[in-house]
């Protein structure tokens, strides 16, 4: 009897904590932190776009004589003034023309002497009546077509030692030199550049699919995305080229912080091409673990850890979210007490 008493007391005790059990009510996780509702907005649709960093204008100082290249007195990264001497092409040829034209000039200023002393003879013997008025006329058509042959003579050689100089090359613009690779003592061609000197403000090139073309206009905003050391930066479109080349259009942008230490550098940048319905929100909602971006999402049961996959956007404090969650649900920064 004492025994069947204790297994009575046993099951009526356990009986009291079930119905304790139930009779408590459900304790609710207390959620702390920043709180954000998931809304979808229109966002700005980036195209990642190659670029390259160049200078307004470009200009090529350029051969003008057949010869060789005997000076090149710049190298490249050399900073030159416009109209300052570069470099020297001699031809001896025009050398050799301009010493024989010289010697026409004194042949014909020879001739003329002769001839303006014949007139003068042919004068003082026409005053005393030994000679009739049309030896005077013959002598001097003679003096005058000496004259007109000692400058002609003259003119050749003077052109032929414009020549000459004509092989003084000149910087055609201020800037830098960006290419100077022909080498003293070679023979060069008319039309033939030696150096090509840049100028202007630094410009972002940029090379747009002409599927985008119509995207396009003037006052496009676009980022620079770089990773071999540029820092980030944003900047309009202030350029369209009306022409289409090789399935691409080009546009150009200034954009005083580049530096042109490095012509012809290739970046990336973010082209804002229009927009699209997304959502964003602030990166400080988003956290990393072990490779993979998580949110914390307030519901009734606390906060729960959901995976979502993020894109970049054109601004470094906001992150797009692809997937994970909707609009309506509401996020917490930080770490939510659980």
């Amino acid at each position: 009897m004492q025994q069947k008493g204790l297994i009575m007391l046993a099951a009526l005790a356990l009986a009291a904590c079930g119905s304790a059990d139930k009779a408590l009510p459900p304790q609710s996780a207390a959620v702390q932190g920043e709180r954000l509702t998931v809304v979808r907005a229109e966002i700005a649709q980036l195209k990642p776009l190659a670029a390259e960093i160049a200078t307004r204008d470009q200009a090529e100082a350029l051969v003008r004589i057949p010869g060789t290249l005997v000076e090149l007195t710049v190298r490249e990264g050399d900073e030159v003034r416009k109209g300052q001497l570069i470099g020297r092409v001699v031809d001896t040829r025009i050398a050799y023309e301009t010493n024989a034209l010289a010697a026409q000039v004194r042949a014909a200023s020879a001739q003329a002497d002769q001839a303006r002393a014949d007139l003068a003879r042919a004068q003082y013997l026409y005053g005393k009546g030994v000679v009739a008025k049309a030896r005077l006329d013959q002598a001097q058509a003679a003096a005058r077509t000496a004259d007109a042959q000692v400058k002609a003579a003259q003119a050749q050689m003077s052109a032929s030692a414009e020549s000459s100089r004509q092989g003084a090359i000149l910087a055609p613009a201020t800037g830098r030199i960006l290419r100077a690779d022909i080498p003293q003592g070679s023979v060069v061609a008319p039309g033939m550049s030696v150096a090509t000197v840049t100028s202007g403000p630094p410009v972002l090139r940029i090379d747009v699919p002409q599927s985008l073309a119509k995207q396009l206009r003037v006052g496009t905003r676009f980022m620079i995305r770089d990773q071999a050391g540029l820092p980030d930066a944003a900047g309009t479109v202030t350029q369209l080229y009306p022409a289409a080349s090789g399935g691409r259009v080009r546009a150009e942008a200034e954009m005083p912080q580049l530096a042109t230490d490095l012509i012809g550098r290739r970046v990336s940048v973010l082209l804002d091409v229009g927009s699209r319905p997304g959502i964003v929100v602030p990166r400080r909602f988003v956290s990393t673990r072990y490779g993979v971006d998580y949110v914390d999402v307030a519901g009734k049961d606390g906060v729960t850890s959901m995976v979502v996959q993020t894109a970049p956007t054109g601004d470094p404090a906001t992150v797009e979210i692809l997937s994970g969650v909707v609009a309506g649900d509401v996020l917490v920064a930080g770490k939510a007490a659980r």
